[in-house]
This record gives structure tokens, sequence and C-alpha cells, in this order.
């Protein structure tokens, strides 16, 4: 009976022997399966991280869309002082605003009175001109050489101021000035009375 029961706890040793060193062989955590379980987390985190950077420059890129369509100056005649300019005989250059407050955009320059459309869109401009007493005033708005609207004023009998406003579309490369007609003149002092401005309503 003790050799039996001997025999038979061996070998139900055996078989628990057995299966631990199955369990061992084979244990329950599948490691190929994890490794490929992080492989694949791996790629999508990269994917994800791709697709962070394509967006983090797109936002990069409208930001600069939104900056470029920010366009807008003014500015009067004289920088400083008061004082005519004309009469001319012959006019063949722009009216030069040299005291600029707002040039946002960059696209007018003072040192030829030339607005420059940066970019093809719809603006709106708006020009004064002042006069005194028994004075010819006459200035124009051009958009590259073509005549778009005027103000005038045939001696007037007392001192005033006269303006005009237009819509265009605009090309980028556009330009827009004002002009002196022949044999007139116009005032301007600290109070800025002579001006000229504009600004882009939309990009087209």
């Amino acid at each position: 009976m003790v050799k039996t029961a001997t025999a038979v706890l061996s070998a139900l040793l055996l078989c628990v022997g057995g299966a631990l060193a199955q369990d061992f062989m084979s244990p329950t955590v599948n490691i190929m399966e994890e490794l490929g379980k992080l492989k694949n987390m791996e790629e999508r985190l990269r994917t994800l991280e791709e697709t962070v950077q394509n967006q983090r420059v797109l936002v990069e890129q409208l930001q600069k869309e939104n900056e470029d369509r920010k366009v807008a100056f003014s500015a009067s005649l004289l920088a400083f002082g008061s004082g005519y300019t004309g009469p001319f005989s012959s006019v063949t250059s722009p009216l030069i605003y040299k005291k600029v407050v707002t040039n946002y955009g960059n696209g007018y320059d003072s040192n030829t009175g030339i607005f420059t459309a940066p970019l093809k869109g719809v603006y709106y401009f708006r020009f004064y001109a002042h006069c005194h007493i028994g004075i010819k005033m006459a200035v124009s708005l051009y958009k590259n050489d073509k005549v778009q609207c005027s103000v005038f004023s045939v001696k007037p009998l007392s001192n005033g101021n006269a303006s005009n406003g237009i819509v265009l579309i605009l090309d980028k490369g556009d330009q827009i000035y004002t002009k002196l007609w022949d044999k007139s003149w116009v005032f301007d002092d600290p109070q800025s009375y002579t001006s000229f401005g504009g600004f882009l309503l939309f990009p087209l």
C-alpha cells in the first residue's frame, strides 16, 4: 500500500510539474502579440505627431495669410508746417502725402505718393482737399493713370474742404494716387485738412 501510494503521489507530482512547465513555456501573456500592439501604438503615435505638425504648419500659413490681408493707410499732405501746394502750369506727378498716420501692410509709399495694392481685392479710398477764398482747387484720384473721381472748387467765397470716395476692384500691383489739376492749389497745415487714405474691404 505504501509503495502504491508513493507511486500515485509520484505520478501526481510529475503531472503537476509537467503542467507548471507547460504554463512556463506558454505563458498567459502572449509576448509577440504585445510587441505587435506596441508597434501599432508607435505607428499611431507617429501618425498623430505628423498630423499635429501638419496642423501647426497650416495654422501658421493661415495666420500669415490673415496678416497679409490687413491693409490700410492714411496720410496728410505736409509732414510739418502749413502752406500751399501748387499751382503748376503742368502737373505730371502725384501729390505726395508726407505725414503718414497709418500704413498697415506697407502699401503706401510716402516718397512717391502712390499706393500699390499688395493683393487682389475690393478696396475703399477717400481723399480730402482744402481750399481758401478765391483759389482754384481741383484734385483727382487715379487708378493706373486713369481718373476715377475728383473734387473741384473754383474761387470759393469762404475756406472749405471737399472730399470724395470710391470702392475699386484692384489686382495685385495696381496703383492708386491723387494729382492736382493744372493751375490749381491745395492747402494743408498740422490739422491735416488735405489727406488721402484707403483700406482693403475684402480679398478676391
